[in-house]
Formats: structure tokens, C-alpha cells, sequence
């Protein structure tokens, strides 16, 4: 039996954190439905979940991006619910709009709130922002990232040496007035330099694991309480906050390029034996044998951490990374250890 209300929910997404939040649905109860192109028939999120729908062909316009083919793909599924997944999705005003006028429930913020606050969907890369779970009273879980960037992508991200948790100071202004506009569930920030908000997201966006291992919730449960009406958020386990690291491996297969995994990623086999006070976690998308599609993103797996400090949360995920076999594809598995050495480093120096 579902514990938050809902019972099954359409998956909107693909990848590691679609896999991630079907992992999730699972634990709490409720039936995942994924969604799938014509290329990806056989893929990892649609293996771990208990229902599939295919949406279309493999260009992600025309299957994974499609909002008629994703609503029509609820319907026929008879889930109660749909949750996407990445910022393209989440922030989609005219999906949450769909969703909401054929009777299902949407697990983000409403509509009319995407369409003021921008509705575009993006994927946070500024170097700073913050994290958080929006709720009628407030913002809780609230963490502060900063993010190295290749490519305006952010490929580590992690919780800033300086933060001292409860401290308004962090925020700009306008971040306290998410609540009372209406946004509800999880919310991604980047903060431009003059200190406005820069991009707003919903969804699991790449650096979520940072808040999760910072409070060691799981964001997928908050987003699911929010879409119920019932934040509940007294009955959410959660353990005082600290130091946390999140760091994404990709291929490097040039645009368009397929691939094939020959070995086990991170979150497919055990992890490395870290001290009791350090949690690890791993999710990934592909497992032996999967092919890589060049049509999509080429995320191969996240990786991470979370201790009594950043350098050390930093180099429990390059444990990990150091200690996998090789993906069989070619990846920047190399560029993301050098960052995590480099914030390993500073944090170290900088308590010394």
C-alpha cells in the first residue's frame, strides 16, 4: 500500500535519475510506470520499473519531450499520478497544465506558477545557488551548492566550506518569497553574481543528490508529500545537516555517437567501504551490455556523498569513481576526479 497517498505515477524521464526515482517510488509502495522511445526499448529505467509505455520514436522531441504523447501515455497506463523528472519536464507549464485537466495529479509546482516564474525548464548551472523543498510554511532543507561547470554543464557540485546551516544570509530575498507565490516541492536555483536569482528549476535536477545527502532525505518522498497536498513535513526522516558532494560522469562519444557499456558503473555493484560517518550513493543509468544511444544526454551515472566535511564527502566519491571498471565508452571520468582532488585540497587547507 502507497504510504503518501498515491498510489501509481508515470515516470517522466529517462537516465540515471529517472532510474533514481523509480528506485524510490518502490521503496515507498507505489507502482512506477516508465516511459520509453523506440530506441530504448530495453533500457535501465524501464527494466527497474513495473509497468512501461512507449511515448515515440527516438528523437526526445517526439518521445520523452512530447506533452501530448506523455499525457496520453498516463492515461492509457491508469496511474494516478505523474512525476517528471528532469528540468525540461518539471518546469513544462503547458505539461502541468495537461496533466491537471485530464484528472491526474501533478507532482511540481502548478501551472500557473511555472508560467510566471519563467516555465521554460532549465537545467541550474550558475556557480552558486541553492537547493531546497518549498512548502506552505517555508523553505526547508535548504542548501547552498556551488557547481564546477564544463560546457554549462555542472559536472561537481557541492555544499560551500563556508555554509552554516539556518543562516538566512545565503539566500537572496526574492528566494524567501518562493513560498508565497505558490511553488510547491523541489526547487533548484542558480544565483547570478549580482545576487538575483538567476534560473529557477523544479524536478531532480543533477545537483539534488547534494540536498539529499546534506539532510539525508530522499527528494523523490518530498516531491510525492507536496504533489498530496500534505507536506507532512514533521514525519520526514532527516539527520542534521552536513558537508555534501554530487558529481556526474558522462561520456565523451562525440554528439550523435552510440556506444556500448562493457562495465559495471557506479550503482550497479557495490560501493567502496567508507567509515561509518560517510554515506555514499550511486545511481546509474546503463548496466553491461546496455547501449549508449547518441541520441540522447550522455549521462552515464552520479555519484554521491555526504560526511562531516566537503573533503572528505570529495573523496569518497573519487573512491568510487577511481575504483570502477571502464564504462567500455570513452568518458571524463579523469576531468571529475581532477575537480574533486582540487575541492579535496582546498577544503583540507583551508581547516588546516
Amino acid at each position: 500500500m502507497a504510504q503518501l497517498g498515491i498510489e501509481s505515477v508515470l515516470v517522466a524521464g529517462r537516465g540515471p535519475a529517472a532510474c533514481a526515482v523509480v528506485s524510490a517510488c518502490s521503496r515507498l509502495g507505489i507502482k512506477a510506470v516508465a516511459v520509453y522511445s523506440e530506441a530504448e526499448r530495453s533500457a535501465r529505467h524501464v527494466r527497474l520499473a513495473d509497468d512501461a509505455v512507449l511515448l515515440g520514436p527516438a528523437p526526445a522531441a517526439e518521445s520523452y519531450l512530447a506533452v501530448d504523447r506523455i499525457v496520453e501515455a498516463a492515461r492509457r497506463s491508469g496511474v494516478g499520478a505523474v512525476i517528471p523528472v528532469p528540468s525540461a519536464l518539471a518546469g513544462n507549464a503547458r505539461l502541468a497544465a495537461a496533466v491537471a485537466e485530464v484528472g491526474l495529479t501533478w507532482v511540481g509546482p502548478d501551472a500557473e506558477v511555472l508560467e510566471r516564474l519563467g516555465g521554460d525548464g532549465v537545467e541550474p548551472a550558475s556557480e552558486r545557488g541553492f537547493l531546497a523543498w518549498v512548502t506552505a510554511d517555508g523553505l526547508r532543507f535548504t542548501t547552498p551548492v556551488s557547481r564546477d561547470r564544463a560546457a554549462g554543464i555542472a559536472r561537481v557540485s557541492w555544499t560551500p566550506a563556508s555554509w552554516v546551516p539556518d543562516d538566512p544570509s545565503v539566500l537572496p530575498p526574492a528566494a524567501r518569497r518562493l513560498a508565497d507565490v505558490g511553488w510547491r516541492g523541489l526547487v533548484t536555483v542558480g544565483i547570478a553574481p549580482d545576487g538575483e536569482l538567476a534560473e529557477i528549476a523544479a524536478g531532480f535536477s543533477l545537483d539534488m543528490a547534494v540536498l539529499e545527502r546534506a539532510h539525508g532525505v530522499n527528494a523523490a518522498e518530498l516531491a510525492l508529500r507536496s504533489a498530496t497536498g500534505g507536506d507532512g513535513a514533521d514525519r520526514v526522516p532527516s539527520h542534521a545537516p552536513r558537508a555534501a558532494v554530487v558529481a556526474q560522469l558522462r561520456s565523451t562519444l562525440p554528439p550523435g555517437t552510440d556506444g556500448r557499456i562493457t562495465g559495471r558503473l557506479p550503482g550497479t555493484g557495490p560501493l567502496p567501504s567508507q567509515p561509518a560517518d560517510v554515506e555514499l550513493a550511486a545511481v546509474s543509468g546503463y548496466e553491461p551490455g546496455d547501449r549508449l544511444d547518441g541520441w540522447y544526454d550522455a549521462l552515464l551515472a552520479t555519484v554521491s556523498s555526504g560526511a562531516a566535511d566537503t573533503a572528505t564527502a570529495a573523496r569518497a566519491v573519487s573512491d568510487v569513481l577511481t575504483t570502477s571498471p571502464r564504462t567500455g565508452v570513452p568518458d571524463d571520468e579523469a576531468e571529475v576526479c581532477a575537480v574533486l582532488s582540487r575541492l579535496a585540497d582546498a577544503n583540507a587547507a583551508s581547516r588546516s
